[in-house]
């Protein structure tokens, strides 16, 4: 078998490994498979190269650009999956593993994609927040703004998820505008290192918006600016030497790590044996300790289980990791793999050994194990289960992380005792509850939230549609407190505003509105030159505004829509009730009541390029209406943002007064409107 040759991506060159190169086994056979690493790499080259290339590239994109990107980029990925999941079998990955980090990856990326179109702006500028008026009459505005920032990413990954633990640092990253460096593990560097390809093969990323070391980072990180991110997943040792770089700290470098955690698993006192909450509590924990063999920042490391039911989650779960067949990643029958190297393989067996220290090994998976001959100096290694009979004074239970499949079973008396087990993790990424008492979930969640980034609750309602314990989504936040590093990988959007500056921007209306791309009170409107609804999205100028004329509202009005809709609330039809409530004055008008008014007097009936009202935001009730009193609307249009190239979406804000021009209600009306 020949030797591959790991090259990295720099300024814009692939750059092959030379005599510093350091050699990378086949995890399932031992045998020599790779090499990677060059020593010559001129980092401050390939900063400058992703700063002014690659980010000035980015940030001439809107955030919709971005997103297009993204998604062109997941779509030309999962058409060449198979070279990954062929390449990754080496790392020691089942096919079941390579659907959580390759098809992972790219659902990630499709996810950020979709979020980039749906919850941010086609614009170069993300407004954060309300317009908060700083002044009496609204002269003066302030408005919090994020922009991209003006450097670069150095993502340093680690070995377990070559292809996940690059792309979800990667979607958020590209789509806030800002080029990635992209350093992985070198035990698996290979599978990352032909993903790069793939994507830079595509031709879809702008140059210099991603780059790839492969090897050392040399002394990178010396030359990193206040513009500049670092995102790190790995040991929380490697972690703290890193953030403790001089350079970083004296230019307050953002740094963000994902470290070790000892997650823990809490079966709630109500799932006894014979429920469905105690056989999914067994199911999710062998699923943790067998899934990458272990390898993963979420895996269970601390089983935490009532003191009654100790023996039955020993043998029931014993059981179940009897039944689990490891072996050559690449047989079909195969449902546990080996670990990425036999480095990996000597840690684990070490932080094994220090947790014999204080527990029991209840169950050794040795005889699981059906290696050929070729297979013996592979780095494969059983599922081990350990029993801690005193939680409360051990070390290594709540701080060794065995990164492999290795677990430890220990017993609570009392709920609470359960959630001080829990904590003494001191920060995890996640801690799942199996329960279907609701009091015993909020208690939980209360007395440990403080310790965890994420806590996954899970029962006979929801099994068969959960995630799973170790399945971070790129919807939430995946990170965690204390230990576990302190960082937010992924969480929505969240992530993508990590890689850019909030600032609050303060001016007159006309200033805010002109920055942000989007309408703000106090901006002169424009006279529509013809009903809006008759004009097309391309047609449309933020600000254009259409002045109705007045409408009264009769006391016959108010009774009709009452009767109709079988809304009689008493505001409306007692007028001594009515004036006993300190809000109105007597009978008023229904606030739905003044919306459909509102929308007779826009909206123009006849077919057009108005496609659909998709529903409104931030309404708000003034003052109240009288039997008499007249409505007029104020339609401005605020924001468009294009959806597909037949349709976009276009806000509203729509503005309701009376016949002595007093606001009486407010709010934004979204309409999608052909292009």
């Amino acid at each position: 078998m020949s030797i591959h040759q790991v090259a990295s991506f720099a300024a814009g060159q692939w750059i092959a490994p030379n005599s510093a190169a350091r050699a990378i086994d086949c995890a399932i056979t031992g045998a020599p498979f790779a090499t990677a690493g060059n020593d010559t790499l001129d980092v401050q080259l390939m900063l400058s190269y992703a700063r002014k290339t690659g980010g000035a590239a980015l940030r001439q994109m809107t955030f919709h650009d971005r997103a297009r990107m993204l998604k062109a980029l997941a779509l030309h990925l999962r058409e060449h999956r198979q070279a990954l999941y062929d390449l990754s079998f080496h790392t020691g990955a089942t096919q079941t593993d390579h659907l959580i980090d390759i098809d992972g990856g790219i659902g990630t990326m499709l996810v950020y994609a979709s979020k980039g179109r749906r919850e941010m702006p086609d614009s170069t500028v993300y407004p954060d927040g309300e317009v908060e008026q700083l002044s009496r009459n609204g002269s003066f505005l302030g408005q919090h703004i994020c922009t991209p920032l003006q450097g670069v990413a150095i993502h340093i990954n680690a070995f377990n998820f070559p292809v996940w633990g690059m792309l979800e640092k990667l979607a958020p990253t590209l789509l806030a505008g800002v080029p990635a460096i992209v350093k992985p593990a070198t035990a698996s560097c290979y599978v990352t290192e032909l993903c790069v390809r793939l994507i830079i093969d595509s031709g879809i990323l702008p140059e210099g918006a991603v780059q790839l070391v492969s090897g050392g980072l040399g002394d990178m990180l010396d030359h990193l600016s206040c513009q500049d991110a670092v995102a790190f997943t790995g040991s929380a040792q490697t972690a703290l030497k890193l953030r403790s770089n001089p350079l970083i700290l004296q230019n307050s470098t953002r740094f963000t790590a994902e470290a070790d955690s000892l997650n823990a698993s809490i079966l709630g006192p109500d799932a006894t044996v014979g429920t469905p909450e105690f056989d999914l509590f067994i199911k999710e924990a062998a699923q943790e300790m067998t899934t990458k063999a272990g390898q993963k920042c979420t895996a269970i490391r601390r089983i935490i289980v009532p003191e009654s039911a100790t023996e039955s989650v020993i043998d029931a779960l014993s059981q179940r990791l009897a039944d689990t067949l490891i072996g050559d990643p690449r047989a079909p029958n195969t449902q546990m793999g080996a670990l990425v190297s036999a480095a990996q393989k000597r840690d684990v067996h070490a932080k094994a050994a220090l947790l014999a220290t204080e527990c029991e090994q209840v169950f050794d998976g040795a005889g699981n194990m059906e290696l050929a001959s070729d297979l013996a100096k592979g780095a494969f290694v059983p599922p081990m289960l350990f029993h801690c009979s005193d939680p409360d004074t051990a070390t290594h239970a709540h701080g060794t992380e065995a990164f492999g499949p290795v677990s430890t079973i220990m017993s609570y008396r009392t709920l609470d005792h359960a959630i001080a087990l829990a904590n003494k993790g001191q920060g995890s990424l996640v801690t799942s509850l199996i329960t279907h008492d609701t009091d015993i979930a909020r208690d939980v969640a209360l007395g440990s939230a403080a310790y965890n980034g994420r806590i996954y609750i899970n029962n006979r309602d929801s099994m068969a549609e959960a995630t799973g314990h170790g399945a971070p989504l790129p919807h939430m936040t995946h990170g965690g407190p204390g230990r576990a590093g302190g960082g937010e990988e992924l969480g929505g959007i969240r992530a993508v505003k990590h890689y850019m500056q909030r600032t609050a921007i303060q001016g007159s209306p006309d200033m805010l509105a002109k920055i942000t791309g989007q309408w703000v009170p106090g901006v002169a409107q424009q006279p529509a030159p013809a009903h809006p609804f008759t004009r097309r999205f391309g047609e449309l100028q933020i600000g254009e505004t259409l002045h109705t004329e007045s409408r009264e509202v009769s006391l016959e009005d108010i009774e009709h829509f009452a009767h109709f809709t079988g809304d009689t609330f008493y505001a409306h039809m007692d007028e001594a009730a009515a004036a006993r409530n300190p809000f109105f004055p007597g009978r008023v008008a229904h606030g739905y009541l003044l919306l459909s008014f509102a929308a007779g007097l826009f909206v123009e009936p006849n077919e057009g390029p108005v496609l659909a009202n998709t529903g409104l935001d931030n309404l708000r009730f003034m003052k109240p209406v009288v039997p008499g009193d007249s409505i007029k609307v104020a339609l401005t249009v605020k924001q468009k943002t294009k959806r597909n190239d037949d349709y976009g979406e276009v806000r509203w804000h729509v503005r309701l007064t009376n016949q002595d021009d007093e606001p009486v209600a407010e709010y934004e009306l979204l309409t999608m409107v052909a292009y």
